[in-house]
Order: structure tokens, then C-alpha cells, then sequence
């Protein structure tokens, strides 16, 4: 979470820095800080990566993305003039040993020059793949032994199951320190997410009730309207559930379901995290198809034009079991949630793009109005939107102009775009900031990783075990298959999306 303090002298060096990752998120998001004043006052980038550029050649095609996908949008000349200065390129191989021994030397000399030592961050801005091998680079050539100042960042996937997520951490872990390990999840740098805790936390009007003995149930809609557009072959070794429940969606059940801190230190913050992810009511073999349904698009029509099926997809093969679309219904076994489910899904091309959390309370416990007062009355409703629209929706009872008692729903709404004349920051700028302040607390731990992993194993084991024979089961456009709706369906409910304005 980041303070009104600025970081001090640094160098980050990214590796795989003529990539997609760079041009698209790291940069224009680096380049930002740097025009608002959080740029370190010595600051240099160290781009590596094994595509043949010039540093010339490296700080144009940085710019092309900067001007593209920056959310100020283009450059201005004498600006980007002078933060090109802070870019350097080098092809390098990174499972040579020279590579680091010449990294080495090159940070070296810069902290020379700047007369102070310097926090080393080290992005990992490559195939997962890849990281232990450049993990164990790095440890070998002595760039990680400063245990305050030297990062690693590693980005998502974290893991591809629990066995193999164990694996990494302790393959890092025999280098860094937990406290020098990075898990990225850009997810929690939104704007929309941190302003969870701000809620929860910082209002006495929504705390006591905050419980099962208010909340009737909640739920979590994570939706795009896009497909798997060129990440095919990437996505179908992943699937819904790992590449979105295991890791965002657990992340929002985890903010909503915490305790509350005794502070905002980031191991006790994450420490609230982890303890809902050990709450989290583990699954019977049995209890799988109860609990969780599966999905995967087929053909079908997104404003008015034919779009493929997931497994005419580029990349997918055309026999894919791969599910693109995942709903989950949870249970948190402790005093505050004890039986209260939560209800989460996600999935690929669905009817929109949004990103949703609501929470829906418990009926009045006597309805002393007359029966024809109440023929519109809902139940009160809190709803949370963190994309594309941001901004948070109460929903309560009123009484209607005119003679009669009459009741219906009327709604309490804060709107970003409304309240704030500036734009919010883009998720990676709060957090590299971070990483340069070396504040780990919206960074996930490895135990936390690893209790993610461990909640979601047996639908895993499940799904790889017994092949779904209905695929694809919900057209291009829809909102999931009809198995979704009858899960939430068994307990009364339905899914609900609130729009921001009506």
C-alpha cells in the first residue's frame, strides 16, 4: 500500500523486457510514475531479453507502447526526452552465467556512481518456465544476498497445482528470503480492490453487521466478453479455474472475508488472508459436482457478429476439454461466516465485461407492514463493482411518494467517474511502486499461495478425472450454462448483477 514516501535510488532490471508484458503494462506504468514524481531520483532500467535490439531501437518501441496503452495517453517530447535517459537494452541469454556476472558489474558500477546503495528489483516478465532458472542465476551470481534491498518479482502463474506451486516456493526460497519474493497479482493494485479494505475498515456503519448473522449469502462475478483471443495454447494447459478462481477471485473472497487487521503491516494483513483460505470447507470426492459446474463456450453472436466456439479457437485443440467458464459455491467454516456460502464464477465470452461483488443481506425478522405495502420489496443489497464501471451500490427499502404506505428498493450510489475528476492509477503503477518501497503487503505470501491452491485441488483432480460429455454447454454471448444457474438455484438464489447506472 503505498505511503507519501518515495523510493530510494533503484534499478530495476526486467527480464524478457521486449516482450508484450513491458510494452503494454510495465512501461506506460513506469513511464506514469515517473511524470507524477514517485520515480526514485536515481533510477535506471535494465531491459534484458534475446530479441536483437539496439538501445535505440528499444526505447522507440517502449515509447510506441507508452504512447498506445498509457492511460495519459501520448508522450510529450521534452518528457519522454528525459526519462528515455533512465533505459538500457541488452540481448542476453539468460541461462548463461555471464549474463549475470555482466549484470552484476553493471549494477555495481551504477551505485558507485550514485554514492549510495541501491534496492536491486529483478522482474520476471518471462514464461513461468523459466523462473527457476533465472532465480537460480541470480543467487549464483551474488545479486540476491542483500536481504533488504535485492526483489524478485514473479508474475502469475504462480504454480500449475499445489504440488508444483510447493516446488517454486521452495526453489526461491533457497535463494531469497520470503520477504525479498514479489508474487504479482495485478489484480490487487485496481483501484476497486484496495477501496475494499478502505470500506470495510475505515466505516463504522458496515462492520457490526459484517456476519452470518446479517448477510444471507454473496457473490462474485468475474465475466469477459472476450475469448481466449492469442493466449490459445497458454490457456488451454489452464483453464477457467486456474486462471482466474485460483488467484483473482480467491484474492476478492479473501478482502470480503478477512478479519479485520490490528494494522496495515503486510504480514498481518496477509495473515487475515491466509486464515480464510484455512477456513475454506474443504471438498469430498463426492461433493464436487454438488458444488462446482464447468463450462466451455461454443459458437455464437457478440453484437451482431458470429464469433468462433473455444475450440475452433487458435491454439485449442479441437477436442479441448478445457473449461472457459467456472462457478463454485463455497463455505467458510469459522464464527464470522460460519454457513454463509459464497457463490463465485467467471468465464470467457460471456454477455459483458465486469467484475462484480455483491452481498446480499438477511429479510427484516418481522414484516409489520401490510402486505400490499411490500409487493416490491428486495432485500437490502450491497454491491461492489470494480470493472468497467467503479463504484459501490446500496440498495434499501423506502416508501414510495404518495398517501398509501407503499415500500420499494432505492439505491445509495458512489461512483468513481462522479466523485473524482482524475483518473485512478493503473494497477501496476501501485504496485511497482510498492516493490520499490519494498512493501509486500498486496503481494501474495507462499503460504497463501499455496492455501489457494490446496481449496481448489480436489474440483481439479475431479475435473481431470472424469471428462465432461456436454461440452461446449453455453453459447458465445450467454451468461454460462444452465448447471450454473441451477447450483445458486438449490438454495433459493440467482445470480445477481446490478449495473452502476440505470
Amino acid at each position: 500500500m503505498v505511503s507519501a514516501e518515495k523510493a530510494g535510488p533503484t534499478i530495476l532490471t526486467i527480464f524478457g523486457a521486449g516482450g508484450d508484458l513491458t510494452w503494454r503494462k510495465l512501461m506506460p506504468a513506469i513511464y506514469n510514475l515517473f511524470l507524477d514524481g514517485w520515480a526514485p531520483g536515481h533510477f535506471a532500467i535494465i531491459g534484458l531479453d534475446l530479441k536483437d535490439l539496439s538501445n535505440e531501437e528499444f526505447r522507440k518501441h517502449l515509447h510506441e507502447g507508452v504512447n498506445r496503452f498509457s492511460r495519459r495517453g501520448k508522450a510529450k517530447s521534452e518528457k519522454w526526452k528525459k526519462f528515455e535517459k533512465c533505459l538500457q537494452f541488452e540481448k542476453q541469454d539468460f541461462t548463461s552465467p555471464a549474463t549475470y556476472k555482466g549484470l552484476k558489474k553493471k549494477i555495481e558500477k551504477l551505485e558507485e556512481s550514485w554514492g549510495s546503495p541501491v534496492s536491486r528489483v529483478f522482474y520476471l516478465a518471462t514464461p513461468p518456465a523459466l523462473i527457476e532458472e533465472i532465480a537460480g542465476r541470480i543467487g549464483a551470481a551474488g545479486l540476491a544476498e542483500d536481504k533488504k534491498r535485492s526483489r524478485i518479482v514473479v508474475e502469475k502463474p504462480f504454480g500449475h497445482s499445489l504440488e508444483s506451486a510447493r516446488h517454486l516456493n521452495e526453489k526461491l526460497g533457497e535463494i531469497f528470503d520470503e520477504c525479498q519474493i514479489y508474487r504479482i497479482d495485478h489484480y490487487l493494485g485496481k483501484e476497486t480492490i484496495q477501496n475494499i479494505l478502505a470500506f470495510r475498515f475505515a466505516n463504522a456503519l458496515f462492520e457490526p453487521v459484517w456476519n452470518r448473522n446479517y448477510i444471507d449469502h454473496i457473490q462474485i462475478t468475474v465475466s469477459e466478453s472476450l475469448g481466449v483471443e492469442n493466449r490459445g495454447s497458454y490457456y488451454d494447459d489452464a483453464g477457467a479455474l486456474r486462471d482466474m478462481i485460483q488467484n483473482h477471485i480467491m484474492q476478492l473472497l479473501c478482502l470480503i472475508a478477512m478479519e479485520p487487521p490490528v494494522s496495515f503491516d503486510a504480514n498481518e494483513v496477509r495473515s487475515k488472508k491466509v486464515d480464510v483460505l484455512r477456513a475454506l470447507r474443504k471438498f469430498g470426492r463426492n461433493e464436487v459436482q454438488k458444488y462446482a459446474v464447468r463450462g466451455q463456450y461454443g459458437e455464437g453472436w457478440m453484437k451482431g457478429e458470429k464469433v468462433k466456439g473455444y475450440r475452433q479457437e487458435p491454439g485449442v485443440d479441437e477436442n479441448s476439454n478445457t473449461e472457459t467458464f467456472a462457478a463454485v459455491r463455497f463455505l467458510i467454516d469459522n464464527w464470522r461466516w460460519q454457513d454463509v456460502p459464497f457463490y463465485v464464477r467467471t468465464g470467457k465470452r460471456m454477455h459483458e465485461k465486469i467484475s462484480v461483488i455483491t452481498i446480499q443481506f438477511r429479510p427484516v425478522p418481522h414484516q409489520s407492514f401490510p402486505a400490499e405495502a411490500t409487493e416490491n420489496w428486495q432485500p437490502n443489497r450491497l454491491v461492489l463493482n470494480i470493472q468497467p464501471q467503479k463504484g459501490i451500490r446500496l440498495r434499501f427499502q423506502a416508501k414510495l411518494p404518495g398517501l398509501k404506505m407503499l415500500l420499494g428498493p432505492v439505491d445509495m450510489l458512489f461512483n468513481y467517474s462522479q466523485s473524482y475528476s482524475e483518473p485512478p492509477p493503473e494497477a501496476y503503477e501501485a504496485l511497482l511502486l510498492d516493490i520499490m518501497l519494498g512493501d509486500a503487503t498486496l503481494f501474495m505470501r507462499a503460504d497463501q499461495v499455496e492455501a489457494a491452491w490446496a481449496a481448489l485441488m480436489p474440483i481439479i483432480n475431479f475435473w481431470k478425472a472424469h471428462s465432461p460429455n456436454d461440452f461446449p454447454n453455453y453459447d458465445a454471448g450467454m451468461q454460462g450454462p444452465e448447471e450454473a444457474d441451477a447450483l445458486i438455484a438449490k438454495d433459493g438464489h440467482s445470480w445477481l448483477v446490478l449495473p452502476m447506472e440505470e
